[in-house]
């Protein structure tokens, strides 16, 4: 977890190298994802994630809008807006990490209640 004001692109890269194994198929576990989805932000890590074996599916700049990736980005966009109900989420108030990761798992605990409560 970085400071609220680090921009999310300089993360990319310490975030795939703590990805944990990944439980699939019958054979040996992956280490990292197939692909990964991202927006024009992350247009200039595209031979970072080759070398390192993973497919980018990232819109190029300069292309007009309508690549086909924002239903993938929905997903990621909608948890965003759950998560940022709880209006001390929406920004970084807390100096230390431990009361912001008390805080979103409360907010997890909070959306899957709610999500388990219109299922039923």
């Amino acid at each position: 977890m970085t400071g609220g004001n680090r921009h999310d692109v300089t993360q990319l890269t310490p975030l795939l190298d703590v990805i944990t194994r990944i439980r699939g198929l019958v054979g040996r576990p992956r280490h990292r994802p197939r692909r990964l989805f991202a927006d024009r932000g992350y247009d200039k890590y595209r031979r970072i994630l080759r070398a390192r074996g993973i497919t980018p599916k990232i819109t190029r700049r300069g292309v007009p809008h309508g690549s086909g990736l924002g239903k993938m980005r929905w997903v990621v966009e909608r948890t965003f807006a759950w998560l940022h109900q709880v209006k001390r989420l929406r920004t970084r108030y807390e100096i230390r990490a431990d009361p912001h990761l008390g805080l979103l798992q409360l907010a997890r605990s909070i959306i899957c209640l709610r999500r388990l409560r219109t299922s039923s």
